[in-house]
């Protein structure tokens, strides 16, 4: 009964983020570190922009079209991200990628709060990457600043 309230209460988070996106739309300024990606094998696309100062990810925004599994990470994400340094985001996206394959992950060294609904995700391989959509953005636009 326990596991059935958790996946319920799961599904609630998720289908919160969904609805109502944290996060959702556009920065005007160009000052943006700005990712386009899609997933061909279910349609999803999402573009992932964030702000970058003195080190740290200070707000992150996005738009996109797809399920309610990667737009609610989407919105989740954006939320995790503020105020980290893009080492540390990238940490957080690796900790949520080992989440979605169902691997051992270190819970103590990010408080994933709301990010921990999508765990039930690693259940259906077919829908991790929708969740892991957003993430890779993400790392993807971090990793192409740096260079």
């Amino acid at each position: 009964m326990m596991s059935s309230n958790l996946d319920t209460l799961y599904r609630q988070v998720i289908m919160d983020h969904y609805k109502n996106p944290r996060n959702r739309g556009e920065f005007e300024d160009e000052d943006t570190l700005t990712v386009n990606m899609n997933n061909p094998t279910c349609g999803d696309r999402i573009q992932i922009q964030m702000k970058l100062e003195d080190g740290k990810v200070t707000a992150a925004k996005f738009v996109g079209e797809g399920c309610s599994i990667s737009l609610a990470s989407a919105s989740m994400m954006t939320q995790a991200v503020k105020g980290l340094t893009p080492e540390e985001a990238k940490a957080m996206s690796a900790i949520f990628s080992d989440m979605m394959l169902g691997k051992e992950y270190d819970e103590d060294r990010f408080d994933l709060g709301d990010i921990e609904a999508l765990q039930g995700v690693s259940k259906f391989p077919a829908r991790i990457k929708c969740a892991t959509l957003a993430w890779k953005a993400m790392e993807k636009g971090l990793q192409d600043h740096e260079e």
